[in-house]
């Protein structure tokens, strides 16, 4: 749903009586910013579910002596150490025939020249750290290994697909009545896969997962900054819901340290979902949506309502002589086609699109891969989650004080320096390889953040929600390759982060390219965004400012 400026100022001048913190808006921002809490834990599970505990082939209860059961398992060596190979074993037969004759590993029989075999009879699974996994519940080791990244590629696809029609479901069935049905979903299938009774059922309800929980944050993002006005609009657009998410993934590692196996941890994040049925008789429709529907007296019904709870007297007709006003820019075409048109918008639309799927492809394998860079996933996911907070903190300030192409440009510098750096920290010192890789992620994470008020800043109304909804999908592709991207690690330790950072690299240097949208007006034309890009002297005074955060128009194509 789109509406002009103008129009959203009208509504904003009618409900002025209303205040911009009275108990009514107080109660959306909490209620809303707590609905958003579980897809913080919804998001980063997998980091858990798909682990890979340390595992070898199992070898039945049969007739060894001890020197033979413990070097049936060959020694492999992993990244210059020496490891009981994962996914091979001295076939059993042998080993057992030169038991029973007395012969002794290493002393009469050299093991290099005894014949293997493959983990025929299943896997043992160390349980030091987890009980269970999906890895060790559906055997995704060795031939089957593929599997594990997939699972989480699978999540993500769902994910793209739920930010590409959230949007049309929200504008055509109202903010509310989507918000709640995806919360459902996200419970109902989150719950379902406890019941997975192979792995394909388990993806396959984890798709759908993915669908309902891009959905739920886009809806609540959506329903709150079509409610809330002023400052405080600006307040939970940019920072409310991203600290709402933070709150759930701090709250992830908790429960997971809590509850090892799968089952127990998947049953723990779905059940309080519950606990926001009672929000559907708290929570509001939007008011601009029902507007836009034509839908004046319910939208007047909820006006009435919040002014009861702040209470204040309102007027007796509130919205007199309400309509949508449409604009000559309004008129324009907003195909997809228009981002390829016009050689100055295309050249803007491809690099930002580099940059978004820059962004989260650093933020989501960082996210990902702190449960491999320290022993302990629990803390690493922990540090991970709250680092999070400054981050959000740190766009915020820097959409308000400083010029989009320098913020984007450093957080894109700045995420790449520490990853080149890890390669040269020595192994035992895992407390300076996590500080580091925590500031990477903190770079990407304020990156991404910036990235979707710089959208919607550079493009014109027409095209406003288009641009924003072709990167967010662009960007969300960075997130389906992160699994796979991280097992390049199986190969060479640090290839996952030279990758990155040499990515983000190159996007620094074509970010450079970009036009600068800080204390200028927001485009409402194509032949305005033109203008722009030819403006380059510094003297030219400007009186108009852009509102540095994500505005209502384009909430339906936001991820977190």
């Amino acid at each position: 749903m789109e509406e002009d400026h103008s129009t959203m100022k009208d509504y904003e001048e009618m409900v002025v009586f209303l205040d911009h913190w009275g108990c009514f808006q107080k109660t959306v921002f909490f209620l809303l910013c707590a609905s958003i809490i579980p897809n913080g834990f919804g998001a980063f599970n997998l980091i858990f579910l798909t682990d890979v505990p340390d595992h070898h082939c199992f070898v039945p209860d049969i007739n060894l002596t001890g020197e033979w059961r413990k070097s049936i398992i060959p020694v492999t060596v992993l990244n210059g150490k020496l490891k009981l190979s994962k996914c091979r074993r001295y076939r059993l037969d042998v080993v057992q025939n030169l038991s029973v004759q007395g012969y002794i590993p290493g002393r009469d029989i050299n093991l290099t020249d005894l014949e293997q075999q493959s983990c025929v009879d299943g896997w043992r699974y160390s349980k030091d750290i987890y009980l269970s996994t999906i890895v060790t519940e559906f055997d995704l080791v060795c031939s089957e290994q593929w599997k594990q990244p997939f699972t989480s590629t699978v999540f993500f696809v769902g994910v793209l697909f739920g930010s590409f029609f959230s949007g049309q479901l929200s504008d055509r069935y109202g903010r509310k009545p989507i918000l709640f049905a995806t919360m459902a979903a996200q419970t109902l299938f989150t719950f379902a896969q406890v019941f997975s009774t192979s792995w394909i059922v388990f993806v396959l309800l984890l798709f759908l997962n993915g669908l309902g929980q891009i959905s739920n944050f886009v809806a609540a993002l959506v329903l709150g900054a079509e409610i809330l006005t002023g400052n405080v609009r600006v307040l939970y657009s940019s920072m409310g819901t991203c600290l709402g998410f933070a709150v759930g993934y701090m709250l992830l590692p908790v429960v997971a340290y809590f509850l090892r196996d799968w089952k127990s941890l998947l049953m723990a994040l779905s059940i309080p979902g519950l606990a926001y049925i009672p929000l559907w008789w708290l929570l509001p429709e939007s008011p601009r949506w029902l507007l836009s529907q034509g839908r004046v007296e319910e939208a007047e019904a909820i006006i009435r309502k919040a002014a009861r709870w702040n209470k204040v007297q309102a007027p007796r007709v509130i919205f007199e002589n309400y309509s949508v006003k449409e604009t000559k820019a309004y008129k324009e075409p907003n195909s997809m086609l228009d981002l390829l048109r016009h050689s100055s918008i295309r050249t803007t639309t491809l690099i930002l699109c580099l940059v978004s799927f820059t962004m989260t492809t650093g933020y989501y394998s960082l996210s990902f891969n702190t449960a491999q860079l320290h022993d302990d996933p629990y803390i690493s996911c922990f540090i991970s989650a709250v680092v999070e907070v400054p981050a959000y903190v740190s766009s915020w300030i820097a959409l308000r004080y400083l010029p989009r192409r320098l913020s984007v440009t450093s957080t894109l510098i700045l995420g790449s320096v520490p990853l080149f750096m890890i390669q040269l920290v020595p192994q035992n010192l895992f407390g300076l390889s996590l500080a580091l890789e925590m500031v990477g992620k903190y770079a990407f994470t304020t990156g991404a953040s910036l990235m979707f008020a710089y959208t919607t800043e550079l493009y014109p109304t027409s095209l406003r929600n288009t641009a924003t909804g072709t990167t967010t999908t662009v960007s969300r592709t960075g997130s389906c390759i992160t699994p796979f991207l991280l097992s390049l690690g199986a190969y060479f330790n640090h290839l996952p982060y030279i990758t990155i950072g040499t990515l983000a690299v190159a996007t620094a240097f074509a970010a450079l390219l970009l036009p600068e949208s800080f204390k200028q007006p927001l485009p409402e034309t194509i032949q305005q965004m033109h203008e722009r890009e030819m403006i380059r002297c510094p003297c030219i005074n400007r009186t108009e400012t852009s509102v540095p955060v994500v505005l209502p128009v384009i909430c339906d194509n936001l991820p977190c």
